[in-house]
């Protein structure tokens, strides 16, 4: 079977390393189960998979990182690499199998997220320019769209999947609840509860705020004690 050729990188860090970067209440926790969630997904693909977390990453930047680990998934003798990350609930296994369909009729396939990046990536070696990679602009908001018109310069057909949302800040986890998408009942249930964490939290600090200051206001005619 051809598609024994292509493999799965998962390019995710620890829960502990995700919490230690993106300032979600929760994150450690939250990060814990997209992890799973991340996995089992790939799992249900059947395709091989490599999870490389910041323990195996070699590289000083993040484009460093990214270019390297897949540079040493096609070391191990695959022709098309897929690349993941652990932060888009709403990835499912059917969109891994059409990625790794579509790369067998060497197209560039590309799966959009909501803030500019990708969330998938599918492409062959002979796609893969190491040069141009490691001066893409890696972590912004223009990442997918220069990605995109350096492939269209190289007369390369690109793929788009269709955009999806990742977790990077708070109001996120809204979005992703929010959406019509479906995702697991065990994430949404953690989601849900985080939520509730957070909006819980967020009114505490608003109250106190609001007491250390603004003055106290009193109804007209009621009387204002004063400490004898």
């Amino acid at each position: 079977m051809k598609q024994l050729n292509t493999a799965i990188l998962i390019f995710a860090n620890t829960a502990q390393e995700d919490a230690s970067r993106k300032a979600i209440r929760g994150s450690k926790k939250l990060f814990q189960k997209l992890n799973e969630q991340t996995l089992k997904t790939v799992r249900q693909s059947k395709l091989p998979f490599f999870h490389l977390t910041e323990e195996a990453q070699e590289g000083t930047t993040f484009g460093e990182r990214f270019t390297n680990a897949i540079k040493s998934v096609y070391a191990r003798g695959y022709d098309n690499v897929i690349t993941i990350g652990n932060d888009t609930p709403h990835l499912k296994s059917r969109q891994l199998l059409e990625t790794a369909k579509q790369l067998q009729n060497n197209n560039f396939v590309l799966g959009p997220s909501t803030d500019g990046g990708f969330y998938l990536m599918g492409l062959h070696k002979s796609q893969f320019n190491e040069n141009l990679f490691l001066k893409l602009p890696w972590q912004s908001r223009c990442l997918a769209k220069r990605i995109t018109l350096l492939l269209s310069t190289a007369k390369v057909e690109v793929v788009k999947l269709e955009v999806l949302q990742d977790i990077d800040v708070d109001l996120d986890i809204n979005s992703i609840l929010d959406s019509v998408k479906s995702i697991s009942t065990e994430l949404k249930r953690f989601l849900l509860s985080l939520r509730h964490s957070i909006t819980h939290f967020c009114s505490i600090i608003s109250i106190r705020v609001n007491q250390l200051w603004f003055p106290k206001h009193y109804n007209k005619g009621s009387p204002l004690l004063l400490n004898s």
